[in-house]
């Protein structure tokens, strides 16, 4: 592992385009369709749907993300006929809240907990999972812990460990007040000023938490556990993601596919949504 002295000047110049692919889907809305709340596991979940196809497909966000502001190219562009798209807020994100967002130590196995349940309370017996980020992270274990739910697993901008280098990347990006007004004011926006700057320095410690870990694991013995179809797609210039993390999953996921996307950043789904839209597309309907 290099050491932080070394890296230090590298994280500067990252910073800001790191903070600016994390924040860059702010600015999509989705496309009308019906969105309601629904309890599940003692908390009112807000989520979005669109389309009417057999084949219904879940969207994890981000972190701190919402369906609404992580996923408007896919909302919007989905095929309709095909799919049945649930965009959904997890609890303490966006239009999910209360409850505020908090980070213990299980706080992604709850979001997977959550986002199964969620899909069996709207009636669906069978899904497929597209989760992006800390969204990547809960679609995993999710697929693990339910193999004979989970249909089809797509996951991008998504780590199974915390190294270091990626310790040093999620502070190089804590302090929110040195990031520019273009990059939080739809965050703060959403949750403002002052909520957004105490979660998002939450955020960041509850992901780094997981560095005292035996490997840094949040969910390595989940890997060998997946059985359905997954596609990892990773951007080659993702500054917040190594590519040796989607390299990783590709090589513990049984079956599993890696798709590399040269130009390709954190938020590849939306620099690219119609390359994105295909390339999903294509492999759910396989």
């Amino acid at each position: 592992m290099a050491r932080l002295g070394l890296l230090t000047g590298r994280f500067l110049n990252l910073r800001s385009d790191t903070i600016r692919v994390l924040t860059a889907a702010r600015t999509y809305c989705s496309s009308s369709g019906a969105s309601a709340r629904q309890r599940v596991n003692g908390v009112d979940l807000f989520y979005e749907q669109t389309g009417r196809g057999d084949h219904a497909v879940l969207l994890l966000p981000g972190a701190l993300g919402s369906a609404r502001t992580d996923f408007g190219p896919q909302l919007k562009s989905l095929n309709k006929e095909r799919f049945t798209v649930i965009g959904w807020d997890p609890r303490g994100h966006g239009r999910s809240r209360p409850p505020d967002r908090d980070f213990p130590a299980d706080f992604y196995e709850r979001d997977a907990a959550d986002a199964v349940d969620l899909m069996k309370s709207l009636g669906f017996c069978k899904f497929s999972l597209l989760g992006w980020s800390d969204g990547g992270i809960s679609s995993l274990i999710a697929a693990a812990r339910s193999p004979d739910l989970v249909h089809k697993l797509v996951v991008w901008g998504s780590n199974a460990c915390v190294t270091q280098q990626d310790v040093d990347l999620y502070n190089a990006v804590r302090d929110v007040s040195k990031w520019s007004a273009r990059m939080r004011t739809p965050m703060e926006d959403m949750y403002g000023a002052e909520v957004f700057a105490r979660t998002w320095a939450a955020w960041v410690d509850g992901i780094t938490q997981f560095i005292k870990r035996p490997e840094g694991s949040i969910c390595m013995e989940c890997l060998p556990l997946i059985t359905c179809p997954t596609l990892i797609v990773h951007g080659e210039k993702d500054p917040m993601v190594p590519i040796f993390h989607p390299q990783y999953l590709y090589k513990h996921i049984k079956g599993s596919r890696l798709h590399l996307m040269p130009e390709g950043k954190h938020n590849l789904h939306l620099r690219f949504p119609e390359e994105f839209n295909k390339l999903v597309e294509d492999f759910l309907e396989e």
